[in-house]
């Protein structure tokens, strides 16, 4: 605590135990840090740093970071490998200095109060608890929410209070006139420097690069093990340990009573192939008691279900082991989602027509009915909309939890007005203006990078992991390995209808054809048969509330009938459901 600034940390201990308790400061006290993360390469900064004059006294991670704000100043983050939110207080510039990794792996939130303070934290929560955070909901988090499934950086679903985004710092100086506007200080660089090689060459450098990414990340003090779901990205990371590591690899999964929903049976036999000690849980698929306890966990609406088994997963890790290293961004970093080949179709059944027959289909989608119950050739208003729409919103309404037909079925009139033309395609036209390449499948894994992956794939297991006190690593998501990855061609990524073909290729000689070469399964649970079973009465009381009904943003009867069309099998509704259901448990905490 120092005049008119106050700095709080509460610490998960992973290295230099003893000695590396926060807040930190430097020789004098002059600097001071709170930091969430790991820097994987601060034994390397700290010898550097040592050589210039610096004194420490301790031997973590987060000493480096003071020392390289005394010496470098703003320009520190870009020395840092890891993944870091920090605040950095100078006592004698009297500037507070922000800082976010380049991926968005761990979270932070801001706000600017009406009497001048800026708040920060890791969590919502705790800006909730400061008496002066106004509470508002704001509309446009709304619209983003329902299209997205989650609330993309910047907005935070309160307006005024954001998040700061990926890849940005924020320097506030004491009695700074205005707000504060975040700085970028890196973006993923596709379109800017091709990476050249053969084949060969280039699956030699991909594993090397993974393996050494792989090996920065256990250095730990702590017990160390890994995600295992037994798809490509998740193996892949437990063969790299498996070879740099000493003991055995710790290694969990989790199962579902389903078959449709198991892949238990493809973790163990890369398990069993590395000599892992893996553990096994099994989730009832009738295991919704988390419902309420997600709200608490994300702090606003989060519609992303494999939330629940992703918290169990966690849960089962932190018996063993502190730390855990995942597969998480090998979808998004070399095109392993199916969406992209859907949407390449579209794009390219889109430019076969000519102009006036998309203007024809974009109008004539706007005024089809909506039949859920007719025979699928007469449900043509979603493809009528998708031929005529752009690029952009037919990606959209690809990714969407509620397509914008399905938005503004459900939307008060008074609540339209009230976004005054807004729309949740605006994130991604945003995003877009600083992509410098032009090849359509680096664009939507572009725009994946900046919106699917921080705002729901790294926040879903960030809070699930950090409630457990587990700390997740991601090797994948090194930024060095981004940077080489950018600069391959797409057609190494996807080919012949095939994502991620050169890791693919690259862990044949680690991995079996039936793990590497099998359909893509989603971490999912079984919403649908939940919400025409057990969860049907909650589903239906929760929206037919009052609660959702006074938050003023839908149509009663347009919810029921959204309702009515998934309990009457006349489609399958249960991720719009689900979003709806996690608004309202939002809206019913909010309204205490």
């Amino acid at each position: 605590v120092a005049p008119g600034v106050g700095l709080a940390h509460r610490r998960l201990s992973i290295i230099d135990l003893s000695s590396g308790q926060q807040p930190l400061f430097n020789e004098d006290g002059s600097v001071v840090v709170v930091y969430n993360g790991e820097i994987y390469n601060f034994a390397a900064l700290r010898e550097e740093l040592l050589e210039l004059g610096h004194d420490f006294v301790t031997h973590s991670d987060t000493e480096v970071i003071v020392h390289a704000w005394e010496q470098w100043g703003e320009e520190c983050v870009q020395r840092f490998r890891g993944m870091f939110a920090f605040a950095v207080w100078d006592r004698n510039r009297e500037t507070l200095f922000l800082a976010r990794d380049r991926l968005g792996i761990k979270p932070l939130y801001y706000a600017l109060l009406d009497d001048g303070w800026l708040v920060f934290a890791s969590e919502l929560k705790a800006l909730r608890a400061h008496p002066g955070l106004a509470r508002g909901i704001d509309p446009r988090a709304v619209e983003e929410y329902l299209a997205f499934g989650y609330v993309p950086e910047p907005r935070s679903i309160y307006a005024g209070c954001y998040k700061l985004p990926p890849g940005h710092t924020l320097r506030w100086p004491r009695g700074a006139p205005q707000s504060p506007a975040p700085r970028e200080y890196w973006d993923v660089p596709f379109g800017r420097e091709e990476v050249a090689g053969d084949e060969e060459r280039l699956l030699e450098s991909l594993v090397e690069r993974i393996r050494e990414s792989v090996a920065i990340r256990l250095i730990a003090e702590v017990p160390l093990g890994a995600f295992l779901s037994g798809g490509v990205d998740s193996s892949s990371v437990v063969a790299m340990m498996s070879q740099v590591s000493g003991p055995a690899v710790n290694t969990c999964s989790i199962g579902f009573g389903e078959a449709e929903f198991d892949e238990t049976d493809y973790a163990q036999a890369v398990a069993d192939r590395y000599h892992t000690r893996h553990r096994v849980e099994t989730v009832d698929p009738s295991d919704y008691s988390l419902l309420d306890r997600l709200t608490s966990l994300y702090d606003e609406p989060f519609a992303d279900s494999s939330a629940m088994p992703t918290y169990r997963v966690c849960e089962l890790a932190r018996r063993e082991v502190t730390v855990a290293l995942s597969g998480d961004g090998g979808d998004e970093l070399l095109a392993g989602y199916r969406r992209y080949g859907w949407q390449l179709d579209e794009e390219a059944m889109r430019a076969r027509l000519p102009g006036w027959v998309r203007r024809t289909a974009r109008l004539a989608g706007r005024y089809y009915p909506h039949l859920p119950a007719a025979p699928r050739p007469l449900r043509a208003r979603a493809r009528l909309r998708t031929l005529g729409s752009d690029p952009v919103g037919g990606y959209l309404n690809l990714v969407s939890v509620l397509d914008d037909d399905l938005r503004q079925r459900l939307y008060r009139p008074e609540f339209r007005r009230e976004l005054q033309g807004y729309t949740a395609a605006q994130v991604m036209h945003r995003h877009l203006q600083g992509l410098e390449t032009d090849d359509p499948l680096t664009r939507w894994q572009y725009l994946d990078i900046k919106t699917y992956l921080p705002g729901d794939i790294l926040t879903k297991v960030d809070r699930a992991s950090m409630a457990h006190s587990l700390e997740v690593r991601v090797p994948l998501l090194d930024h060095g390995l981004v940077e080489w990855l950018a600069g391959i061609p797409s057609s190494w990524k996807r080919r012949e209808g095939t994502g991620k073909y050169l890791l693919k290729k690259a862990m044949e000689p680690f991995l079996p054809a039936e793990i590497l070469y099998r359909q893509k399964r989603g971490f999912a649970v079984p919403l649908a048969e939940w919400f025409r079973g057990p969860l049907r009465e909650r589903l239906q009381a929760a929206v037919t509330s009052e609660v959702m009904h006074d938050a003023g943003f839908f149509q009663r009867r347009s919810l029921e009938a959204l309702l009515d069309e998934h309990l009457r099998g006349h489609a399958d509704r249960s991720a719009s459901l689900w979003s709806l259901l996690m608004l309202e448990s939002f809206l019913r905490a909010e309204a205490g």
